[in-house]
């Protein structure tokens, strides 16, 4: 086998300038091919021209060594951060509590919203000790079916001063009578001006 002198600044200019055009995998792949065939020095010599650690290059290497495959996954399996909910039992439990007493929505379709904001929700979930953000609360809430969207009623003027009791009462009823195995129909009206 022939051995390849290496010059460093070409090296350099060569990976910085396709190494930006790449995700994180194929700059892996790139890297660890480009100091395998280097061969001895290699990962010395790729690793300070693309500005990488040593432990990664090598890891890198041993992915070209065991056969790289070609997919669309950019990390293994399992890799990143694991789910809010898994990570801290009792999230969704929790979050369920908070909203549940104020949702509001078509009983037929089951489309639930609150008027409490993401930012609230997370709010009052850290105080209860949990490491969330408003975007969290925004993806557990459409996971549970809620509509991330303002409530329109809240912008049309003047309100019933019990707004908020009706709709616990309507609630409650929805609530029992498909408990029951009965039909419920829902009319939405607006009074014409």
């Amino acid at each position: 086998m022939r051995e390849f002198t290496v010059d460093g600044e070409a090296l350099s200019t060569m990976l910085q300038t396709v190494m930006p055009h790449l995700d994180e995998r194929q700059r892996r792949v790139l890297a660890g091919a480009t100091a395998r065939a280097l061969g001895r020095g290699g990962i010395a010599a790729v690793a300070e021209a693309a500005e990488m650690s040593r432990s990664t290059l090598q890891k890198a290497v041993g992915e070209i060594d065991a056969g790289v495959e070609v997919s669309a996954r950019i990390r293994p399996l399992g890799a990143g951060r694991p789910r809010a909910v898994d990570a801290q039992p009792g999230l969704l439990e929790s979050l369920d509590e908070l909203v549940e007493p104020e949702t509001r929505g078509d009983p037929m379709c089951r489309l639930r919203w609150t008027t409490k904001s993401t930012r609230r929700l997370a709010d009052e979930l850290r105080a209860q000790g949990f490491v969330v953000s408003h975007v969290t609360v925004a993806e557990l809430l459409h996971q549970m079916g809620y509509s991330l969207q303002a409530n329109a009623k809240e912008n049309e003027g003047a309100q019933h001063v019990d707004r908020d009791a009706q709709f616990s009462h309507l609630n409650a009823e929805v609530s029992d009578h498909l408990r029951a195995g009965e039909p419920v129909v829902s009319v939405d009206c607006k009074k014409s001006a």
